[in-house]
Order: structure tokens, then sequence, then C-alpha cells
């Protein structure tokens, strides 16, 4: 098979065809193409630093079409916990079963269909994308986010603010100051 195979764009579709290996199980074709950003939007993400890039292979293992590979991109984001701005790349895995559509598969989330003899690789990678995605994005995994009294970021060191008692402790205080 070709390497680094293109996928064709027709229109605003992304298609892969693969006529080539529907009927030959044991063979596979590759694909390498860039996702659109557009409706790709996340609200931790200010912007695509790199077009998420997708690489990999559809294999035809015993009459069955397989997809494996990966989305990998850049990207500039804001921390969920001290809403400062760090760099982070994203690495999708990919692993999908694509087949012809009928009565008894039709509703099935886990598969993606043929439309003939292709894919429509936008479709099916930007869905795969989507589920990836983290749900929360940190700058560092011990990110201490901010003060809920000042705003201080809490990463550059402790604020002037003292510690907050919880009321329901309030009871329990009074007893140690006695």
């Amino acid at each position: 098979m070709r390497e680094g195979r293109q996928a064709a764009k027709r229109g605003a579709f992304m298609k892969l065809n693969l006529r080539e290996i529907i009927e030959i199980p044991g063979s596979s074709v590759p694909f390498s193409c860039d996702l659109e950003t557009e409706g790709l939007d996340f609200p931790s993400i200010l912007r695509y630093k790199t077009a998420p890039h997708a690489v990999g292979r559809v294999f035809n293992e015993a009459g069955v079409l397989r997809m494996e590979g990966e989305i990998k991109t850049e990207l500039l984001c804001v921390c969920d916990r001290c809403a400062g701005e760090f760099d982070c790349t994203k690495t999708t895995p990919l692993s999908a079963v694509i087949v012809e559509k009928n009565e008894d598969n039709a509703d099935d989330p886990e598969l993606f269909f043929l439309d003939g003899d292709e894919i429509d690789l936008d479709e099916m990678l930007s869905t795969l994308f989507i589920l990836d995605m983290d749900t929360k994005f940190l700058c560092r995994d011990d990110c201490k986010g901010l003060c809920p009294r000042c705003g201080k970021n809490l990463n550059l060191g402790p604020c002037g603010c003292g510690k907050e008692l919880d009321p329901r402790f309030a009871v329990l205080e009074q007893l140690l100051d006695t």
C-alpha cells in the first residue's frame, strides 16, 4: 500500500476511499490529514497553536475495518484553577471500527459507517477528538489555584489572608479557647 496517503478533500469533507482494502483481508491503507479547528471550541482552549494532525491506518482484519492512529496538536490553554495561560500538547489515540450501515447497527454509537466505499474522516476524527478532550486543563498537577478571598495566584506564594475557619467547627474552637 502507498505510504503517507493524504485524505481527499471533497467540498468541506475529507473522504478516505477504502475500496482497495474492503475485499482484501490483511490489507491496510494509511492516512494523514489536518482537522479543521472550526467547531472544536472548548472553554479552556484559547487557541490551537498547530492544527490537529491525524495519522494512522485503516486495516481489514478478517473482513472488519479497524482504524488505528493518533491526533496530535499544540494548544494555548487557560488553567481551570489559577487562570494562568500555558502551552499544552494534546495527543488523542485513535481506535475505531468502520462498518456498512444496516438495521442492526444503525444506532450503535461505537461504530462509524461507510458511505459507499468511503469514510468521512472529518466527522470520524472530530468525534474521536472531542470525546477524548480533557474536561479540566491544569497548568500543572499540583496547581494551588486562586485565593477565594483576594484572588491571588497561590502558585506564586501565599497571600495575606488568614485561614478561614469552617463555620461548622466554630463550636469546637470555642471549646479549645476555654
